[in-house]
């Protein structure tokens, strides 16, 4: 049993505050991709389950890797061990990348396991467990544009006509941001009586609007660290996006274009990083 997986870009982003527990809430809208892995599913040919990763590397331990963390969470929502199970994961998206490629990975396993085992659990079942994996997995079980709230896991559909038909290029330099250093970072610039964006109503403008108006609260600390990040933002301006931002807490830069517009010809000191070009 396969599936492609999709990614997300973040269309604005704004930390709301913090909560006594270390988490923070948030207000973003979150737009799947297809820049995405591939994962398969099939029974066993040892009696035990096993992960064969490939593609991109992965420095992750086994009972850590976001796929298994699914399948166990699965396991102990319905009490019960499943038939052991043969998992392989084509690495496509880059990690650190603030684009959710492994937990549209966790989402994708969650969706095949429900499949495989005849398990019958509804999405909101699925979206129910994949919050316990993570705040960007919940989305990654509807895969559809989606206004995110709270620390990440309440999800609300939203429609985004200005970039409908629109393309992407999305830009992804040989560094990464941890989630943990992203809000680190953002700490300091917090300030509770700062009026959040309404991103929701700022999606609705025409996309020429948005430049000023749709941001990303992580881009300041994070740009500060990581100069070049700030410097794909400048370039993909000047060849043409309409918009353009960093993907969640980074280190991934996207550009949306009118189609038929982004160059043939990129920046040659882009030729080491990982792109990918696509339709919205």
């Amino acid at each position: 049993m396969l599936r492609f997986t999709n990614s997300k870009i973040n269309l604005g982003l704004s930390i709301t505050g913090k909560l006594d527990n270390g988490y923070h809430t948030l207000n973003t809208v979150m737009y799947p991709i297809a820049w995405g892995d591939i994962l398969e599913i099939v029974e066993s040919i040892t009696g035990q389950t096993t992960l064969t990763i490939t593609g991109r590397t992965v420095d992750c331990p086994f009972e850590k890797n976001l796929v298994i963390k699914a399948l166990r969470a699965i396991e102990e929502y319905i009490g019960q061990e499943l038939p052991p199970i043969d998992i392989y994961l084509r690495k496509i998206v880059p990690d650190g990348a603030g684009l959710g490629g492994g937990s549209g990975d966790a989402s994708a396993m969650l969706h095949l396991i429900n499949k495989f085992a005849n398990l019958n659990l509804s999405d909101n079942a699925l979206a129910q467990l994949a919050a316990s994996l993570g705040a960007d997995c919940p989305f990654f079980i509807y895969d559809q544009p989606a206004l995110a709230t709270g620390i990440g896991t309440k999800i609300t559909p939203i429609g985004i006509p200005a970039i409908e038909g629109k393309e992407i290029l999305v830009v992804k330099p040989p560094v990464a941001v941890s989630t943990a250093q992203a809000y680190a970072g953002v700490d300091k610039y917090l300030d509770s009586n700062q009026l959040q964006p309404n991103i929701a109503e700022i999606l609705h403008r025409p996309i020429a609007e948005w430049r000023d108006l749709l941001l990303n609260d992580f881009e300041k600390s994070v740009f500060a660290e990581l100069p070049i990040l700030a410097d794909i933002k400048h370039t993909l301006y000047e060849l043409g996006a309409l918009y353009t931002s960093m993907s969640g807490s980074g280190s991934a830069i996207y550009g949306i274009f009118d189609p038929g517009t982004i160059p043939a010809k990129l920046p040659n000191q882009w030729d080491s990083y990982a792109q990918w070009i696509g339709r919205l």
